[in-house]
């Protein structure tokens, strides 16, 4: 799922949108997505394909805004301290959550934002090299018990995602893993590849293209079924750990004092995104579903993955260097 390194810029935004009781129209100016990370990743990208959907069937003129920089706190703050009028916006991912728990940002990662809707979900899996001798979660899970520290898996970075979900997995399964960290996600597939480190945790779209090239094996996913993509993988639950549970998301919110109205309107013409046959086929390549759902339902979603990682946090002692 590629979409162009530009911002979606269409003139006339609001020719055609319904103004609100006060007479108002919403959107009467492009509107800015601040995506707190690099261009090119599952932010940027999720980004500008909602952007570029809601131009096409909303009208909207949105300009996506690459703020990266201190594990995402740097665009997530410079976007909440705008005006809270709707016209500036924070993407976010799973990775807001674990991050606020780590790094103490300057802003409350709760009271300071208004959810507005969850842009995705997408699974994460387990992976071994493709000539591991772990055949299942199973035989994996074993030898972990058997040899506390024994096994090591591989992440993006200390206190990333990835790190605290292999830690909830271990967590879970009641064993003891070694983690090494690297310097991004890409550097770790490779020495998984390579076996060098003996597993991974990572999304569908990182780590397919792989298990279809026979470079890794995947041995599970945290789904509530199993994939299409990977019929003949089985899920956690189904290898008897159905208390995990890894998704990789991401959403949009705004500064917390941003009017109701407007906030109903984003989310009303998201989830239509959302739900459009288009969007569907797009995400259903790389085995992402679409979100949606009401604001308080990606509030409820934000503030469990921060319970859950703090929990983790406190049990695997992780600090940031």
């Amino acid at each position: 799922m590629k979409i162009p390194r530009r911002s979606v810029l269409v003139a006339g935004a609001a020719l055609c949108l319904p103004s609100f009781a006060q007479g108002s129209p919403y959107p009467t100016k492009p509107v800015k997505f601040v995506v707190p990370f690099a261009p090119g990743g599952g932010s940027d990208t999720m980004a500008r394909l909602v952007a570029q959907k809601l131009n096409e069937q909303h009208g909207y003129t949105i300009v996506v805004d690459n703020k990266p920089g201190a594990g995402g706190n740097l665009g997530a703050e410079a976007a909440l301290r705008e005006p809270a009028d709707g016209y500036t916006l924070l993407v976010i991912s799973g990775s807001y959550a674990g991050n606020a728990v780590l790094s103490k940002p300057a802003f409350d990662p709760i009271s300071a934002i208004q959810p507005i809707v969850q842009f995705t979900r997408e699974p994460s899996v387990l992976a071994v090299d493709h000539e591991s001798p772990f055949r299942s979660l199973k035989d994996l899970v074993a030898k972990a018990r058997k040899e506390p520290g024994a096994v090591a898996y591989g992440t993006s970075g200390v206190g990333g995602l990835a790190h605290l979900s292999t830690e909830y997995f271990a967590s879970v399964a009641g064993v003891q893993l070694t983690h090494v960290p690297y310097k991004g996600t890409s550097a770790a597939l490779v020495d998984l590849a390579a076996g060098q480190i003996q597993l991974m945790f990572g999304g569908t779209t990182s780590v397919a293209p792989l298990a279809k090239g026979g470079k890794v094996r995947v041995l599970a996913v945290a789904a509530p079924g199993r994939l299409a993509s990977m019929p003949g993988v089985p899920t956690f639950a189904e290898e008897g750990l159905s208390a995990f549970r890894a998704d990789l998301w991401h959403g949009l919110v705004a500064a917390r004092a941003t009017p109701p109205e407007i906030v109903a309107k984003l989310n009303a013409d998201v989830n239509a995104v959302l739900r459009s046959a288009d969007m569907a086929k797009r995400l259903a390549s790389d085995d992402v579903q679409p979100g949606g759902g009401t604001p308080q339902q990606f509030a409820d979603l934000i503030r469990g993955d921060m319970e859950r990682w703090r929990m983790i946090v406190q049990q695997a002692n992780i600090r940031l260097n």
